[in-house]
């Protein structure tokens, strides 16, 4: 095995690491893990570094699957339309469907993930992925593409709530919001990347060669993640997960055939309901968590940025490839690299200034544990930095809206939407790092209800922002959007800034973590 792949025991960060346990390789769990070359530890926390950015890397990349599914075909919409001699608002569905799956998915992922593991989650989904994408792009009809694209989204949405997940899995909270902020530039380069791509394809090969290129991206990723991704989901939760079963058998007295067929029956008959149960109703069960306001707020917050990057998006296809721009496909989906750079340069230094803040305020508030390290809180993390990107990005948008509604030249939109990029993916990468943080045993869980509140508001905004547009024109739809999003946001800040603290302490008391 490569040196740098094996766990190490020291951490150029934090002083010493305890040596890493590799489990033994027939204890080892999940589907196929012999096959990985990155053995499973008894501590993910224990990895060396450097394997841990290398599977941080890895599951940004799958993450890019999902959302670049959603983006990818909007270049080719209007040769389906045609395609399929349907109309444009039948066509759109396509793209707002998929989100609309990308949000109900990642609740059965989520649930499922904390008994089967993380790995065989993404190994059944990107499986499922490779098929619905092979039999989207062989589609005869309209129905046959809009039902196994919204399936093909599904299962690539397994990421966006398992990812952050595995993220928790193997980094310490001190060093988390760096790790996220890498991670969370898979699923938001994704869908900014992908026009660029979708444009190209589709003007040089058709709409169905974006469909295989999805197909040939999920088989690649697949084959990687069977052979470098262990399990990082901790033995001691699955153990605590199967308590129930190991309690004493009951023996029956009496009539001892009678009693056993009797309670054999009721035994199936409980464990059909349980198995129904635990399939259709329980993955449902984790949107009670946002009866907890620290939750509430960061998931509404969370939600808007992503869906108004979603009007923006649509905005800048329409817009530039209108008068008095009258810019081709390709040079459309150019015009998406600029927010993306943004989205880029927040990942890379925005969870390092995120970290430094973390320990600056538990150092100044004195916060020590018994063996002299810092005691980190998730509220410190909306700092400073939240308040200059919950001013930066709304303040973006009405920047953007109205320099396209009075058609100035395109590099002056074009600065704005970078700017965009910046804030919007601060916050994204704060409030994906503090739901891991609020709900410590149950992160998956966290990300699962973010992305159906985010995807749900996506789908909203996929289906209006068109009409809007039409109607109101960009520069008073982004006005609007941007005053909203900087009023609320402002109000978000303000009450977590306030009370996170006591309503953190609240809410771990009632879900006894």
């Amino acid at each position: 095995m490569p040196k740098d792949l094996r766990p190490a025991t020291l951490s150029r960060r934090a002083s010493v690491v305890p040596e890493a346990v590799i489990v033994e390789r027939r204890k080892r769990r999940r589907l196929l893990a012999n096959l990985s070359l990155i053995p499973e530890v008894d501590d993910p926390y224990h990895y060396a570094r450097k394997t841990k950015w290398l599977l941080t890397i890895l599951v940004a990349f799958m993450g890019m699957a999902g959302p670049m599914g959603s983006t990818i075909i909007v270049p080719g919409l209007k040769d389906i339309a045609e395609a399929f001699d349907a109309s444009h608002t039948i066509t759109n569905m396509n793209a707002a469907v998929y989100m609309l799956s990308m949000g109900i998915f990642p609740l059965f992922w989520s649930s499922f993930s904390e008994t089967s593991g993380r790995r065989t989650i993404y190994i059944v989904s990107f499986g499922l992925f490779v098929l619905f994408g092979a039999l989207a792009a062989v589609s005869t009809n309209m129905a046959m593409l809009i039902v196994f694209r919204t399936f093909s989204g599904g299962a690539a949405a397994s990421v966006q709530a398992v990812g952050a997940g595995t993220i928790a899995d193997i980094w310490e909270v001190k060093e988390r919001g760096r790790a996220m902020g890498i991670f969370y530039l898979g699923p938001l380069c994704g869908p900014l990347f992908a026009p660029i791509l979708g444009g190209v394809l589709a003007e040089e090969l058709g709409w169905r060669s974006t469909q295989w290129f999805l197909v040939i991206y999920g088989s690649m990723t697949l084959l990687v993640l069977v052979f470098v991704l262990p399990e990082t989901l901790r033995s001691k939760t699955l153990a605590a997960a199967s308590l129930p079963a190991s309690t004493p058998e009951k023996r029956p007295t009496g009539n001892l055939k009678r009693v056993s067929t009797t309670q054999s029956v009721a035994e199936k008959s409980k464990s059909v309901a349980s198995h129904l149960r635990r399939i259709f109703v329980d993955p449902f069960s984790i949107l009670l968590y946002l009866r907890f306001l620290p939750v509430a707020l960061t998931v509404y917050y969370a939600s808007i940025t992503f869906a108004f990057l979603y009007f923006l998006n649509i905005s800048i296809q329409k817009a530039f490839s209108s008068a008095p721009y009258n810019y081709s496909t390709l040079v459309v989906g150019l015009l998406y690299i600029p927010s993306s750079v943004g989205y880029m340069l927040a990942s890379l230094l925005g969870g390092v200034w995120i970290d430094r803040i973390m320990h600056r305020e538990a150092r100044k508030a004195g916060r020590y544990d018994d063996k002299g390290k810092l005691i980190f809180r998730p509220e410190d993390r909306m700092r400073e930095n939240a308040w200059i990107a919950a001013f930066l990005w709304p303040a973006a948008l009405i920047w953007y809206g109205w320099t396209t509604e009075k058609g100035v030249i395109w590099i002056v939109p074009m600065v704005a939407n970078f700017f965009f990029g910046i804030g919007s993916m601060l916050i994204t990468s704060v409030s994906t790092t503090m739901l891991t943080e609020f709900m410590p045993s149950k992160g998956s869980a966290g990300m699962a209800i973010n992305n159906f509140c985010r995807n749900l508001c996506v789908f909203g905004a996929t289906i209006a922002a068109d009409p809007a547009i039409d109607a109101i024109g960009n520069g008073w739809l982004f006005t609007i959007l941007g005053l909203w999003a900087l009023s609320t946001g402002g109000l978000v800040l303000v009450a977590m800034n306030r009370r996170s603290g006591r309503w953190r302490e609240e809410m771990v008391k009632a879900l006894g973590e």
